[in-house]
């Protein structure tokens, strides 16, 4: 069946010598493609210079429903990033960014609120010059749409169960966090893109919140891995004090 949707593209894997095979993220949920003989055409209706990460296309594209590979016939643009296309710390964040969404979307999901919530932070982090804790913020936010927001209910209590996602007064048996760790992470509950500027935070600061992070998308999600950008993306923030 053909359907039109927007997508946003998650990774892209060149597969033989002329075909390319993409996920996305679409309004129907995420979804595999295969597009034939792609680095070999011509074709107007289908570019290679589409399917960078995070790149928001509007797509015609044949679903099936045989959990065999899906089919583009068409795609365009439909938000051209300005800034996120050549400032080296936003790619740096795209990257990493395309790498979580990956582990952590399924294809069977389908939720037009999270599609809007990750294409319109993408296009406030294209549009907007203070973004240093971007990803921290998107990252914390984005748990509200996969199932495992903190409850911030007695949030002053000593301790935050990571394994539960709840503040607790008694020390839980282990991933926990307590003292500066727990601090920097409470700092972060409620916070919004327009507020980051509140986040006086310096590179060890951020190191320490994304750790935190990592650790609790991957005792959430089952298979999720820490991003092979991770490296990158810590010596790039390395550099912002």
């Amino acid at each position: 069946m053909l359907i039109k949707t927007k997508a946003i593209v998650l990774t892209s894997i060149k597969y033989g010598e002329a075909d390319l095979i993409v996920k996305c993220l679409t309004e129907e949920g995420v979804k595999s493609y295969l597009i034939r003989s792609i680095f070999r055409s011509r074709s107007k209706k289908l570019k290679i210079g589409y399917f960078q990460a995070l790149s928001q296309l509007e797509i015609s594209a044949y679903h099936n429903k045989q959990g065999n590979l899906n089919k583009i016939s068409e795609a365009r643009a439909s938000y051209l990033y300005q800034s996120l296309a050549t400032n080296i710390y936003k790619q740096s964040i795209a990257l990493f960014l395309a790498e979580v969404l990956a582990y952590a979307l399924k294809e069977e999901e389908q939720n037009q609120v999270q599609f809007s919530f990750i294409e319109s932070s993408l296009q406030w982090l294209d549009q907007n010059d203070s973004f240093a804790n971007f990803h921290l913020v998107f990252m914390f936010q984005l748990t509200k749409y996969l199932g495992f927001y903190p409850d911030a209910e007695n949030n002053g209590a000593a301790y935050f169960d990571l394994e539960e996602g709840t503040f607790k007064s008694s020390k839980p048996f282990r991933n926990f966090l307590s003292g500066k760790k727990l601090i920097l992470f409470k700092s972060i509950i409620g916070i919004k893109f327009d507020d980051m500027v509140r986040l006086k935070w310096n590179s060890e600061h951020r190191q320490i919140v994304l750790d935190i992070l990592l650790e609790y998308y991957e005792l959430h999600l089952p298979g999720f891995k820490k991003p092979r950008s991770l490296k990158v993306l810590k010596e790039v923030f390395n550099e912002i004090s």
